[in-house]
């Protein structure tokens, strides 16, 4: 018995190794089984299938005619609203022209809020302001749309006055047979009558005379030629310089209701998508709610905003916007004023003052753009003030 029971505990001190490792070995045989479904899950998604539509899109643009608006054509082919379909595709546009990632995103996060802020959900609501910032961000030349519809908007509204100048001058023309007295006093009834205004007519004149004893005829027919010169040398733009001293300060004046307020909004607007710094001040304390209006406008377009409050001196928000724009670095500063027509005395003392309050607060005047489109009065000469003064163009009236 003893022999048996030696070889029975040697028989069971060989089998422990057995039943341990017996359950060891299931674990390995286990991960095998296990790994092969997690690879496939954790590859990102292609491009084609994360977007359908990139290949046809590409192929699209390439065939297309290089211009903004054309890819934009292309870009928004079954897009109707704005939203994630949207974005991506504006993340494609930069992408494919080769605009950093992060340009992209802080396009698209910019005006999804723009977006949002003003209550815009159709695309054809924002397009044209979409494809005015695609032009500002990517640095692309697509001027040519913007004069177009520019043109297009002005011939429009000139197309009555056009077509009475030049069916008058062409009875001027034919019912005289010589350039004697009569036919300049016709002609200067013209001019009068087309609202070419009593000083511009009688310099055109006089001018006109000028040229036509130069060439020393009375022909009618060549008076077309000889207008045309003249013209042409009266509107050429002369060259300017386009370096500035920063803060450039732009100070908006005109009659009520011709749209000072919304014209600081879109030059704002141009500046800082450009990449400047915008100060806007609310310098018309007189009207009810121009300070709102005007504030609106500023959060809208990002820029920004400087008021006292109703009834302040405009010549004090002058002054301490032009500090503030100082201190903190400004490259534009907007001053609204209160509408006023050019023949008030009174009210011209007043934007002299908001003038020369403002030069006080800096040793050195600010950069100048005299862009008015009409000459101030003779007490306030375009090139003394240290402001521009764009006035807005307003409707004429009848």
């Amino acid at each position: 018995m003893g022999f048996f029971s030696k070889l029975k505990k040697i028989w069971k001190n060989d089998a422990q190794p057995t039943p341990a490792a017996a359950p060891s070995s299931p674990e390995p045989a286990s991960l095998p089984i296990s790994e092969p479904p997690a690879p496939p899950s954790s590859l990102p998604p292609s491009p084609a299938a994360e977007a359908p539509w990139r290949d046809a899109l590409v192929l699209s643009l390439r065939q297309a005619e290089p211009r903004l608006s054309a890819w934009l054509d292309i870009l928004l082919t079954g897009v109707t609203t704005a939203g994630p379909d949207l974005w991506q595709r504006l993340r494609f546009l930069f992408e494919s022209l080769e605009a950093p990632a992060d340009e992209a995103d802080h396009f698209v996060k910019s005006f999804e809020a723009w977006t949002t802020t003003m209550g815009y959900e159709e695309v054809e609501a924002f397009r044209s302001e979409l494809q005015y910032r695609l032009a500002l961000a990517l640095d692309l030349e697509d001027e040519e749309d913007e004069r177009n519809r520019l043109f297009v908007k002005l011939s429009q509204g000139l197309a009555k006055t056009k077509e009475q100048i030049v069916h008058r001058l062409d009875g001027l023309l034919g019912s005289h047979s010589v350039i004697d007295e009569a036919f300049w006093e016709e002609l200067e009834e013209i001019l009068l009558m087309a609202d070419v205004g009593f000083e511009p007519a009688a310099k055109l004149l006089t001018s006109l005379r000028a040229k036509v004893r130069a060439r020393n005829t009375t022909d009618p027919a060549v008076f077309k030629d000889i207008l045309r010169e003249e013209l042409a040398e009266i509107f050429h733009t002369p060259k300017t310089i386009k370096a500035v001293n920063p803060p450039e300060v732009v100070m908006m004046i005109g009659v009520n209701g011709v749209g000072k307020t919304t014209t600081i909004a879109k030059l704002a607007h141009r500046d800082i998508m450009r990449g400047k710094k915008v100060l806007i001040a609310a310098g018309d304390t007189f009207r009810a709610a121009a300070i709102e209006q005007l504030q609106i406008w500023a959060d809208r377009v990002g820029a920004a905003f400087y008021a006292k409050g109703e009834g302040s001196d405009p010549a004090a928000v002058a002054f301490e916007a032009m500090d503030k724009a100082l201190a903190e670095g400004f490259d534009v500063l907007y001053l609204d004023t209160a509408g006023r027509l050019h023949t008030k005395a009174n009210l011209m003392e007043e934007l002299k003052r908001s003038d020369g309050w403002s030069a006080r607060s800096i040793p050195a005047p600010p950069t100048v753009r005299c862009s008015s489109s009409t000459p101030p009065p003779a007490r306030t000469p375009c090139p003394r003030p240290r402001f521009s003064t764009r006035r807005p163009a307003s409707t004429r009236s009848s």
